[in-house]
């Protein structure tokens, strides 16, 4: 698609703010907007499925009376995606669609007293910064970076602006042999070489540049010459970075370490650096775990962030710490909470905080004073809160989501917990469908401790029936099976197949404390593998569930326990279905990246023989169970993921294969460790209920 003109993008958006929309151009593709789709019989489609708006990225204007956000639309015939940019009163009234362009509008913030808006656009061939008007008119770009920016934000007085640009690392082939111009191949001396999807010849970096209000001058690398990233790949954003009130430095996370030492270790610190003096000092020094996302109260005289203690370890318990900037003093706010830590946003008092913490598989609002360490639990309910952010006094505005509901725009009152929906942006398609029961059960565990179930019911479930039923395997492995809305793993959709939807979650996850969530490390084919038995087992005695009809299902390390339990069902099941699954851990231990992440969940290398944990870990690789597979079982998984390499899916696949066992493989070779092209995402939702209706049904 071409690009369009400033002057075209302009007029389109003050044609948007009258209330008339922007004709496309004739040889254009149709603009990418909110869906208008008709759902027949009140069930889920993986089209009906596609067709939410994902909503994202609230902002609060500086005089706390509007909110800012912005929606994904998503088109399946086009095969791409389109973001948009809302704004609203904090009651919810005057909700305003303020752009209207072929490109997306992305990290969009209030600025100028909430007089404009500046956000990302690649209107002009690169992703640069913009600006307009709050209503969406006056659009004019304010950055001209070359390569790009990848996140920005303004100092407190916005006369400076820290953006995030990419920069060249290390020795490229080209560098060594100019001459060589058509050559691909990549020239690699020492780990870390990969990440999740990318080969590493960029690194992102943090940028100052001053801001007269139109353009950017004098810009600077503030890590200069060192070869190190910030923010963190591969996730990592602008929540990275945090400005002192009085603008004069900026704090920001780093793991300084490269190569081998990267790949093996967790340890990143929190570094202050003086805008005057050009000096930079490291705040978590001796600090060995995680430590990341710094954020400062508004008086100055604190700084919060998140820290884990063990470096290697990056599912270690996120905790609260906050420092003393004039004392350098550490306090260890939740200590006495033995649950995660995000979104941590100061409140005005500049003595407290509110954070998001899942406990029980819902992931609610708190309030922590860091005098007292007191935590307060402001929300309740069967469903997850991403963020909040302060709207005045007692009220707070927040994202959150469920197994039944994608995000949507909540304002919170602090002292009932009462939320109001405010955004209402999938009400048309909500409305339409006959969503699924969801139940949660306690489930006896063999170890004598009880698990939290999701039980998800079809709809119009009827208890005199009997219906096929769905094992679901969490991945991470460390992540929790909570209220969560997936475009992928949607039990919702699962159910609006006619199946029954059983989402344990086993050992090995947080929310549980962190004695259940350490469980699993070094025991990958153990306790959790009897916990997901455990939980099939116990709904097989429904008088509602076929127990000659169940499957079983995951990706990441759901995709490992698929392979493992289809090696040790003992034929409870009748089909498999894994997707980026680990399927010989001896092959995944030099295939992976972050070493960390195998030297501490694995225990070590293979060939560490007189490591008794390490040695338990690979004797329970699924590949060595391959002698007692006995079950027709599908494999997904796509050619771009360098964390768990497809030739893990095709060796499984192949061992089916060669066992006569019916299997399918289904290869993605554009898509990474996710599937991340919507028609792609719409074959994966039809293969999956084709193989599953085909073995259950």
């Amino acid at each position: 698609m071409k690009f369009k003109t400033v002057m075209t993008l302009a007029l389109g958006a003050t044609m948007l703010a009258c209330g008339t929309k922007e004709k496309p151009a004739e040889d254009a593709a149709p603009l990418i907007g909110k869906s208008s789709i008709k759902i027949e019989n009140g069930i889920m489609t993986p089209e009906a499925l596609y067709s939410f708006g994902r909503l994202s990225d609230v902002q609060i204007s500086p005089d706390k009376s509007r909110i800012l956000y912005g929606v994904t639309y998503v088109s399946v015939e086009q095969n791409k995606t389109n973001r948009e940019l809302f704004t609203m009163n904090v009651d919810g009234s005057d909700k305003v669609q303020i752009t209207q362009t072929p490109k997306s509008e992305n990290n969009a913030i209030w600025f100028n007293e909430g007089k404009k808006i500046a956000f990302l656009s690649s209107e002009s061939g690169s992703s640069q910064i913009w600006e307009m008007n709050p209503d969406g008119t006056n659009r004019k770009q304010i950055s001209n970076v070359d390569g790009g920016i990848n996140g920005f934000m303004f100092s407190p007085d916005e006369t400076k602006i820290l953006y995030i640009k990419n920069i060249k690392y290390g020795e490229r082939t080209a560098d060594r042999y100019p001459q060589l111009t058509k050559a691909t191949g990549l020239i690699i001396d020492d780990l870390m070489y990969k990440h999740w999807d990318t080969w590493i010849e960029e690194i992102p970096h943090p940028f100052i540049a001053n801001f007269d209000g139109n353009t950017l001058t004098n810009d600077f690398d503030i890590l200069e010459g060192e070869p190190f990233e910030s923010p963190m790949l591969p996730f990592g954003g602008t929540e990275q970075f945090s400005w002192t009130p009085d603008g004069k430095s900026i704090a920001y996370t780093s793991r300084k370490k490269t190569g081998r030492a990267y790949a093996e270790s967790t340890n990143s610190d929190i570094y202050l650096y003086n805008l005057e003096t050009k000096e930079t000092r490291n705040l978590t020094e001796g600090m060995m775990g995680y430590d990341i996302n710094p954020t400062f109260s508004a008086d100055g005289k604190y700084m919060a962030w998140q820290s884990m203690e063990r470096d290697g370890y990056e599912s270690d318990k996120n905790r609260l710490f906050v420092m003393n900037m004039e004392t350098g003093e550490k306090t260890y706010v939740t200590e006495n909470f033995d649950y995660n830590t995000d979104a941590i946003t100061w409140n005005t008092d500049n003595k407290s905080l509110y954070i998001v913490s899942c406990v029980e598989a819902r992931t609610h609002i708190h309030k922590v004073d860091i005098a007292t360490k007191e935590i307060k639990t402001i929300t309740k309910g069967d469903f997850d809160y991403e963020s909040v952010a302060l709207a005045g006094e007692n009220k707070l505005i927040a994202v959150r989501h469920s197994l039944s509901k994608p995000n949507e725009i909540y304002a919170v009152d602090e002292t009932s917990g009462e939320a109001t929906e405010l955004s209402f942006e999938n009400e048309h398609i909500l409305s339409q469908l006959t969503m699924a029961n969801v139940e949660a059960r306690w489930i006896p565990t063999t170890d004598g401790k009880k698990m939290l179930t999701w039980v998800v019911y079809p709809p119009n479930f009827d208890p005199a029936k009997k219906y096929p039923a769905l094992l679901y395997c969490q991945g991470g492995p460390q992540s929790t099976v909570s209220q969560f809305w997936s475009y992928r793993w949607n039990p919702q959709i699962m159910a609006a197949n006619g199946y029954i939807i059983v989402m344990p979650n086993r050992h090995g996850v947080p929310g549980f404390g962190q004695e259940w969530n350490e469980q699993i490390s070094g025991d990958y084919g153990g306790q959790n593998m009897k916990d997901y038995l455990a939980a099939i087992d116990e709904l097989a005695k429904e008088p509602f569930v076929d127990e000659n009809r169940l499957g079983c299902t995951g990706a990441s390390y759901g995709g490992f326990s698929t392979f493992w339990l289809a090696g040790n069902h003992n034929k409870r099941f009748k089909a498999f279905f894994a997707h980026a699954g680990i399927f010989n851990l001896e092959a995944q231990y030099l295939e992976t990246e972050e070493m960390w992440f195998a030297n501490w969940d694995l225990g070590g290398s293979y060939w560490d023989r007189n490591n008794k944990i390490a040695q338990r870990s690979y004797a329970n690789s699924p590949h060595l169970f391959v002698d007692k597979w006995d079950t027709p079982i599908m494999i997904s998984h796509g050619e771009k993921d360098f964390r768990i390499l497809a030739s893990q899916g095709m060796m499984a696949f192949n061992a089916a294969k060669l066992r006569d066992i019916p299997a399918r493989l289904l290869i993605y070779p554009d898509e990474n460790h996710w599937i991340s092209q919507p028609q792609n995402g719409v074959l994966f939702q039809n293969e999956f209920f084709r193989w599953f209706d085909q073995w259950l049904k």
